[in-house]
């Protein structure tokens, strides 16, 4: 019995189902589509963020949300980063993981 109860906390308490990807479409076309592309597919020197593993997405935003720079884009990144809470880090990251076209 103790085992399942561990394994249920694993698996709830893993990031991957912590986002709700709706609030994170919703959150994506207001502030991230501009640059980002529909669905995350990237344009003109904005990468694609879609299709990345939660985990990446999450590191990255919260990583830029500190102020580290990471590439060519850093200070938008930053400024874009700096608001969002770590649901809405979450949100994004879970909407993106699945964002297709």
């Amino acid at each position: 019995m103790i085992k399942i109860i561990l394994l249920l906390l694993v698996i709830f308490m893993n990031p991957t189902f912590a986002g709700n990807a709706k609030l994170g479409e919703a959150k994506f076309n207001m502030n991230c589509k501009q640059c980002h592309g529909p669905s995350g597919m990237g344009m003109a020197s904005y990468p694609k963020v879609s299709g990345n593993p939660i985990e990446y997405t999450i590191d990255r935003l919260k990583r830029y949300r500190a102020g580290e720079e990471i590439g060519p884009n850093s200070a938008l990144m930053i400024m874009m980063a700096k608001p969002l809470s770590d649901k809405d880090i979450e949100n994004l990251s879970a909407y993106l993981k699945e964002a297709k076209k």
